[in-house]
Order: structure tokens, then sequence, then C-alpha cells
């Protein structure tokens, strides 16, 4: 079985909401919602360890009784940065093996949560292919540094899947070094875990303007709104 950490703790600063983010509505419902019920309907997901804002805690358990999530909710306030919410978040985790995901990628699908479960890898995350070059600089001189081999690069996506200890130890050595990552299947790479990969899906991205918002609307819309 598996506990999932969801990453719910952001304030929206680049939506320009006055909210956090995750609790706008998508189509009528808190953006928060479309991640909870999907992982609501994974039979392997016993457990779901819930991040909030500072001083939102009373909004999201609103969200949570409204909807009627029924896996276990454990709710942990969120820290200061992703790292350390999840951080923060792993030893509420009751499995030995968790699932991270955000809050703010409404589009993920109960595949995409079993096709990780069913992975016969025990750290492995979604991935994209990168679509277009991309190319190391100096920033301060803004001069090109080099090249990439676009193939053997990936764009990371959420959800992902670890083995609690393998995260604990990353996490832990991560502290030791003062090092901060933004997400966790490099962080726990680095570390020397073997992290794998499984094809993702462009749809499944990150809500983080008023643009990725509205799209993320259109792609929700009801299938007869296409028949229009």
């Amino acid at each position: 079985m598996y506990s999932l950490i969801l990453l719910n703790g952001g304030i929206g600063a680049r939506i320009g909401a006055n909210q956090p983010k995750q609790l706008l509505k998508l189509r009528g419902i808190p953006i928060l919602v479309y991640a909870l019920i999907m992982a609501n309907r994974v039979e392997k997901i016993d457990q779901i360890v819930l991040n909030y804002p500072p001083e939102w805690k009373e909004e999201v358990e609103e969200v949570l009784r409204d909807y009627a999530i029924s896996t276990p909710v454990t709710l942990v306030e969120a820290g200061d940065s992703r790292h350390s919410s999840v951080a923060a978040m792993l030893p509420h985790c009751t499995n030995d093996d968790v699932i991270i995901h955000e809050a703010a990628r409404p589009l993920v699908t109960k595949r995409n949560f079993e096709d990780l479960i069913a992975s016969e890898h025990s750290n492995v995350s979604l991935m994209t292919p990168i679509s277009f070059t991309v190319a190391p600089v100096d920033p301060e001189t803004h001069e090109v540094t080099g090249s990439l081999e676009r193939d053997q690069l990936r764009n990371v996506q959420l959800p992902q899947k670890f083995s609690k200890a393998d995260l604990q130890d990353a996490h832990a050595k991560a502290e030791q070094d003062h090092k901060v990552y933004t997400e966790d299947a490099t962080l726990v790479a680095v570390t020397g875990h073997p992290v794998h990969f499984i094809d993702g899906s462009d749809v499944n991205f990150k809500v983080t303007t008023p643009t990725d918002l509205r799209m993320a609307g259109f792609l929700l819309r009801p299938e007869e709104e296409d028949d229009d």
C-alpha cells in the first residue's frame, strides 16, 4: 500500500489570486479537488498526507468535507519551500512506499497513479520528452557555455513514487549538505539511489499562471461541449 504526499502549500503568487491557487475554482470545483478525487479512486493508496498554507487550514478542511474524500487524510502545515514541505510530511506517512503529487496538477489521472504503482522499480517518476532545444548558459555574462543532447533530457513531472527509506535518506543528506531541491526524483538520484522514469503526458501540466488555468479548464470540459 502507498501513502500519497499531496503538496498543497502554495499561495498562488504567480497566478495573481487573493487566495491559494489550489482553492481557485476550475470549472466550478476547487483545483485541489481534482487530485484528491483521482487519488481517492486508487485502491492501493490508503493514506493521503496533505499540507496546507499557513492560516488556510479551515478552508482545506472544508474542501475535504464538501467533497467526501473517503481515504484517510493527515493534514500538515506547509514549510517555507516545496523541499521542506516534503521533509515535514514524510514522518506522517504510515506506509513503506510513498507517492508524491501536487494539487497544482489537476489533470492527473487514475491511470497515471496506477502506472507508477505497476512499475517494477521502487523509485519512479513520470517524465516527458523535451520538444525544444535547451542550452547551458552563464546567467551573469549571458554566454552560451555548451550544448545538451535533447534525447538525453526529460521534463520531470509528477506523480512520482519512492521507497520511503530512500526518500528519507535523500532528504537527510540534503539537509546535511545544506542543499534544497525543486523536486524529488533528481534529489533521490543524486543521493545515489536508482531512479527510473516512465512516459507521462503533456496534458498533465502544472497550473501556474492565469493562462494555465484557462487551458486546464478547456481540457476538462465535458465531451458534449465539443459538439456544440
